[in-house]
């Protein structure tokens, strides 16, 4: 798993139902009843009842869970949001069809899904090229009863920031920029960055960033980042869709030369339980327009505005003419934990 999954902001799951364009199954009773009745169910299956979107415990993960069932449920399909803490346990529930559609990263399920298939010795497949990336993850996936769709251009991979003073004294927009600026930098990160190809490793061998030593603050962390700010340290391993560099002053180098891989926000579905053509098509609506830069001001709105992901997700699904209207039930306490 990448750094950028271990984020785990707790999120709220809310129940949508919604009967758009002609009744599914259930509309036959009030919204309460039908959001009680598939919480209660603890199955998914589109083809049976409510469509159950994963979500992780991470603020992203649960934004894009919402921005998925505010979508399908303007389709016409009745959803469940359900948090599942983390890969481990919510990819095996999409695998027997108690989940039934997730938002994923490709690079980081390829490589999960391959160490799962092969062994932790397995030879990576994911790499910075996303068509690549993406024909290794069908590949995978196929076997295990999962349905790769298209992944979009938003994407939440691993990035370096500068503070925007550092970055303006030395006029660096890129991170060959930093390299051929000659400069010692001391990098803000977590413990494994010193072996991790796509960190220390990677500045070295790809950029020639002359990394002195690495401060294990942690990836991403307020720590890490304040320590940039105050000068203490140089540059902050932290993720494409950060919601608080503004807060701290930070701007991200770009990677130019392609050092991280292409971890694009995909959907993936049980394909027997969520293969349905409408929903591929929701979802793809929701794909072609999402962007990196909308994601993270998403997530910002929920960091850092302390606003629901479901409320949130609701606005920008409208906003974009994605949904037209959307029902909710917000189940009782507990009740969307697998």
């Amino acid at each position: 798993m990448t750094t950028a999954r271990k984020r785990r902001t707790a999120a709220a799951a809310l129940l949508l139902a919604a009967c758009a364009g002609g009744c599914v199954t259930g509309c036959g009773q009030s919204l309460e009843q039908r959001a009680r009745a598939h919480a209660s169910a603890g199955t998914g299956g589109g083809a049976h009842g409510a469509l159950v979107v994963g979500s992780a415990g991470f603020t992203e993960s649960a934004v894009l869970a919402q921005l998925y069932a505010h979508v399908l449920a303007a389709a016409g399909h009745p959803v469940a949001v359900r948090t599942v803490q983390t890969r481990e346990l919510y990819e095996p529930a999409l695998e027997n069809g108690r989940i039934d559609v997730v938002p994923e990263y490709a690079a980081t399920l390829a490589e999960f899904l391959n160490t799962k298939t092969h062994g932790p010795k397995a030879a990576p497949v994911a790499s910075p090229d996303l068509p690549v990336t993406m024909a290794a993850l069908g590949r995978l996936a196929v076997p295990r009863g999962l349905k790769v769709l298209p992944a979009g251009q938003a994407a939440d991979r691993n990035a370096f920031a500068v503070s925007k003073k550092f970055a303006a004294a030395h006029h660096l927009k890129t991170l060959s920029d930093l390299g051929a600026a000659k400069l010692k930098i001391k990098l803000a990160a977590g413990d494994e960055c010193a072996d991790r190809r796509f960190c220390e490793p990677g500045l070295k061998s790809v950029y020639g960033i002359d990394i002195t030593s690495v401060d294990p603050k942690g990836v991403a962390t307020a720590q890490s980042k304040q320590a940039v700010a105050d000068g203490t340290d140089q540059m902050v391993l932290t993720t494409t869709t950060d919601a608080t560099l503004d807060t701290y002053g930070l701007v991200l180098l770009a990677d130019d030369k392609r050092l991280q891989n292409a971890d694009n926000v995909v959907p993936v579905v049980n394909a027997r339980t969520a293969g349905d053509p409408s929903v591929a098509a929701a979802l793809g609506r929701l794909t072609a327009v999402l962007t990196t830069a909308d994601l993270a001001a998403l997530d910002r709105k929920v960091d850092a505005e302390r606003l629901k992901p479901a409320d949130v997700a609701a606005s920008w699904v409208k906003s974009k003419g994605l949904a037209d209207r959307t029902s909710y039930y917000a189940p009782p306490t507990g009740g969307q934990s697998t």
